[in-house]
């Protein structure tokens, strides 16, 4: 390893860039990850291999942790924070914005600590079980599937249209990760539509507007919470260790370990959800020495630097990862607090507009980089959002949308073993 205070330096400066991107709506933590890589022969030249890894897991975890701020204030999510909107919009809408802030900032900061405390349990038995089970991912990921369309479903018309809207989403997804443009610019695309502009289009028709905050935060550490931190670190675990499991998946993994049920619902489940978000982080890189299989693209990147991951570079990372979350705790928990107070007052209705705008500029400006196709783009932009709006509509959960990546996974994983 090279100079510990250039390593400090690295993941110093890699929890910054992380709370931008997090912050900063429609960014993707992998759209960033790449561009670095793809500076690394000029970065090589100034910095180690080293310097660079270390710099992508602090902006990973930290992004992880800071990313569920705008979608929670604003309705703009990504893939991975996609199914906080509900509950977490609901308390920001109820006043109840700092409390939610914490629900998310503690969630992942515990999960991390759960992951790495199990890592040694993980390290004796998952590599066994994943060669084991991997033929079979197909099948567990369509009953999966099916398990969580029945458990969201409340009657028969919903568990019908929940079917529709999961398929239908799982084709576009199919057809898009089929084009020649990148996941990156493919994944930002579609989630924007499904996910971002239709839940802030929707929220503009029902005329929503921001209430004040409450000044004083009854956050309270209790039972329910500490399950929901348990299950987001389990089940992240599992997510960064089963190939094509997503955070539809982890959600219900996460709602099953910690029982779900009553009015902690929305606390259990937000903890939970980020917990999942940051222990997948991490255990996507640590899937790189158990299995040899990088689970998420930072991880792709860290191991085209590092031909030969040993168990050091494991060890080193993971004292990354607990700075970078421990920092970032504290970011979150100021950083929400200053944008849900500063937020009070706005006019909720231009400031969705704004977003909105700006969602969509930075899809082009993205779309202009990669020299992907302008008119596709905005056409798919305007499908993906047309079938987010669906769900409002219909009264069903807009997690069944997730079958963008659910179905290409399933097909994928049949076609291998198959």
């Amino acid at each position: 390893m090279k100079n510990i205070f250039d390593l400090i330096l690295a993941c110093l400066v890699g929890i910054l860039c992380g709370a931008i991107t997090g912050i900063i709506p429609g960014i993707h933590v992998n759209t960033a990850g790449a561009i670095i890589f793809a500076s690394s022969v000029f970065l090589l030249n100034i910095f180690s291999i080293e310097f660079l890894c270390v710099f992508l897991v602090a902006m990973s975890i930290a992004h992880a942790l800071l990313e569920f701020i705008p979608s929670m204030l604003l309705g703009v999510p990504d893939e991975n924070t996609a199914l906080s909107i509900l509950p977490g919009h609901q308390m920001v809408l109820e006043g109840h914005a700092k409390e939610a802030i914490r629900l998310v900032a503690i969630g992942g900061f515990g999960a991390v600590i759960v992951t790495v405390l199990l890592l040694p349990i993980f390290i004796m038995v998952l590599p066994p079980i994943y060669h084991g089970i991997r033929p079979y991912v197909w099948i567990i990921l369509v009953l999966g599937s099916i398990y969580m369309i029945i458990r969201l479903g409340n009657d028969l018309k919903t568990i019908t249209w929940s079917v529709f809207l999961f398929l239908l989403s799982g084709i576009m997804g199919g057809v898009m990760l089929q084009t020649p443009i990148s996941s990156n610019l493919t994944l930002m695309c579609l989630f924007t539509g499904l996910f971002g502009v239709s839940t802030m289009i929707y929220s503009l028709n029902e005329k929503s507007i921001l209430p004040d905050q409450n000044k004083s935060c009854n956050f309270h550490f209790n039972s329910q919470i500490f399950r929901g931190i348990m299950a987001g670190g389990i089940a992240g675990t599992i997510l960064g260790f089963l190939p094509g499991f997503g955070p539809a998946q982890g959600s219900i993994i996460a709602q099953e370990l910690s029982g779900g049920g009553g009015e902690a619902d929305t606390e259990t489940f937000l903890t939970a959800l980020s917990g999942v978000n940051t222990s997948d982080t991490l255990f996507s890189l640590v899937a790189i020495y158990l299995i040899g299989n990088p689970r998420s693209g930072i991880a792709v990147y860290i191991s085209q630097f590092i031909q030969e991951f040993t168990f050091n570079h494991l060890l080193f990372f993971i004292f990354a990862s607990l700075t970078a979350v421990s920092i970032s705790l504290i970011i979150c928990l100021k950083a929400g607090d200053w944008f849900s107070e500063y937020m009070q007052g706005i006019n909720y209705k231009k400031l969705s507009v704004i977003v909105i705008i700006f969602m969509v500029v930075i899809l082009i400006c993205f779309c202009v980089i990669e020299g992907a196709s302008l008119p596709f783009i905005v056409l798919t932009l305007i499908s993906s959002t047309a079938l987010g709006l669906l769900p409002h509509y219909l009264g069903v959960s807009k997690s069944h949308l997730m079958g963008v990546l659910i179905v290409p996974a399933i097909i994928i994983y049949f076609s291998m073993f198959n």
